[in-house]
């Protein structure tokens, strides 16, 4: 008896295992997942760098006094426009104007001794043929004439500085710009001894920017033009473009003016510098920007989605349809900027690559898959993205009807009915 239960139990076993044989064998097998491809094909674009800039004044001059005097007042107003010789202030002339008139009477008592020499040095050549005058004395009349109007010029020299000294009790702005904040007040004795620093105006339209690149990776750009994968634009011919402090891009750009041919040793970096408008003084000198420098164009290069471009510890890497639709890893060089919201793919692609954009998340390394165009799988789940979350969609997973719509008939309250599939009628 035990035996026959035996031989029954192992009987139903491998009929039980059987019929689940057939069952797998009756499966279909499930077709390779779509995955969206981008065909990579070369491109030029631009050659753009991203670096620190500093703003500051196009002109920059200080406002100091040349002569000594007491401040009586200042004529401007901090922190606005002047133009080139505004007087800011003013001076006390008495001083000067002392000076001048001194000067004025030495030139006067001069030139009528240089008029009196004259007249006896002529008297003299006059006497010389009829030997009345020796002509010792003819020389020394001569010699006085000469000497007299020397006096004069030096006289006519020093009411002309004392002139100059006088003008300089009215201190005008050297350059036209914005006048800064006054470093002296009224009634300050200012010039003893050394020329007061007053103020200082600042050219601010237009402004320099001066920023530096690394000497190694221009080094590495020129080798890359010299090979033909780059092309430098010339000084004058590169722009910029500011990036202010609160993330807005400046609208008007600049151009590189300068570019230096010495490495600074501290920091291994060439110094650059760059011309911006700024007629509404949006700018302010001293302040720290970002600085995208167009250096020119690189070609050569893929346009891809930065979906397409993933990263782990060995760097960036993108996944690659091959030829038997076999996925394929191929790692990638990028740079550290996007362009229109894709990364710009420097090396490890192909021109006819089919990277994978779409459909990641159902893909892996060496597995098969088709390729569909990337355009199409992006349309295609934005269509169930959709349909997943269908507008008015009831708790129950049925639609609501719209308003002033009978609902199904033959639909039940106690009973959730299943909601139509899109587009089908109810």
């Amino acid at each position: 008896m035990t035996t026959h239960l035996r031989s029954l139990t192992l009987a139903s076993a491998v009929l039980v295992a059987l019929a689940a044989c057939g069952k797998q064998e009756q499966q279909p097998q499930m077709p390779p997942p779509e995955v969206g491809v981008i065909t990579a094909q070369p491109q030029t674009v631009p050659l753009v760098r991203d670096l620190v800039g500093r703003l500051t004044p196009y002109r920059s001059a200080d406002v100091r006094a040349r002569v000594p005097g007491w401040v009586l007042k200042r004529t401007y107003k901090e922190g606005t426009q002047v133009k080139q010789g505004d007087v800011l202030f003013q001076l006390d002339p008495a001083p000067m104007q002392a000076e001048l008139r001194q000067a004025q009477g030495q030139l006067a008592s001069a030139e009528a001794t240089a008029k009196n020499a004259k007249v006896v040095a002529e008297r003299a050549r006059s006497l010389a043929p009829q030997q009345y005058v020796s002509r010792a004395d003819i020389d020394q009349a001569e010699a006085n004439e000469r000497s007299a109007a020397a006096a004069v010029q030096q006289a006519r020299g020093a009411v002309e500085n004392a002139r100059i000294n006088l003008s300089f009790t009215s201190v005008i702005a050297p350059i036209s710009g914005r006048a800064g904040q006054q470093r002296v007040t009224e009634g300050a004795l200012v010039g003893q001894g050394e020329t007061t620093l007053l103020t200082t105006v600042d050219q601010t339209d237009p402004l320099y920017v001066n920023f530096q690149m690394s000497a190694e990776e221009l080094q590495s750009l020129r080798a890359a033009q010299g090979a033909g994968g780059v092309s430098l634009s010339d000084t004058q011919d590169a722009s910029v473009k500011v990036i202010m402090q609160n993330g807005k891009a400046y609208p008007q750009a600049g151009t590189l003016d300068f570019s230096d041919v010495v490495v600074d040793q501290a920091t291994g970096a060439i110094s650059l510098r760059a011309t911006v408008p700024n007629p509404e003084t949006v700018l302010l000198p001293g302040t720290f920007v970002t600085v995208e420098a167009n250096l020119g164009t690189r070609s050569n290069v893929f346009l891809i989605p930065q979906a397409a471009i993933q990263r782990d510890t060995n760097g960036a890497y993108a996944l690659v349809v091959g030829a038997d639709n076999k996925v394929v890893r191929k790692e990638v060089q990028i740079e550290n900027r996007a362009l229109d919201g894709k990364w710009i793919v420097t090396g490890g692609l192909a021109a006819g690559d089919k990277v994978i954009g779409a459909g990641l998340q159902k893909t892996k390394e060496g597995g098969e898959v088709k390729p569909i165009p990337y355009e199409q799988a992006l349309a295609q789940q934005q269509q169930q993205q959709q349909g997943k979350a269908p507008a008015g969609a009831a708790p129950g997973g049925a639609a609501k009807p719209a308003q002033g719509q009978a609902a199904p008939q033959g639909e039940r309250k106690d009973e959730p009915s299943q909601a139509p599939a899109s587009g089908q009628a109810q």
